[in-house]
């Protein structure tokens, strides 16, 4: 698969859960970045396993759907600019999400070798509750 497709596949497996299926989509030497997550969440995740150890929770706490999916044409297949639009659900706060989303990937042997994920903290944490409650889950504690 190429970034693109990386990307696409990426969201279908989020949106039905499954997580450990995502996290297969990298590279044992991946990165998943998240810029402008909220306070007492790390930004940063090196190595497949580092990415499962946070993302095997997100089916527990969030459900979502994507929709607008739209691609920004880059010249190197390798490299995929994504924006799309996700409305979900916080399972134990019921809380609403809507999130509007720019994702970049970049694979190497159809794999994820680094996704940069441009997201507003502030709607995840409306969702889960709060801040205090997002640091809670995130935090496993």
């Amino acid at each position: 698969m190429n970034a693109k497709e990386l990307l696409v596949r990426s969201l279908q497996l989020l949106e039905v859960g499954d997580a450990r299926g995502w996290c297969d989509l990298f590279h044992p030497d991946g990165v998943l970045e998240f810029p402008y997550a909220p306070p007492g969440w790390k930004t940063r995740f090196e190595g497949r396993d580092a990415i499962w150890e946070h993302m095997q929770i997100f089916p527990e706490h969030l459900t979502v759907k994507f929709s607008q999916v739209s691609f920004y044409e880059t010249a190197n297949p390798d490299m995929a600019i994504g924006e799309f639009h996700g409305d979900g659900r916080a399972i134990v706060t019921g809380g609403v999400l809507s999130q509007d989303y720019i994702s970049v990937i970049w694979a190497k042997d159809n794999q994820i070798m680094r996704y940069r994920d441009f997201w507003n903290p502030l709607r995840h944490l409306e969702a889960l509750g709060g801040i205090e409650a997002a640091a809670k889950i995130v935090q496993r504690g």
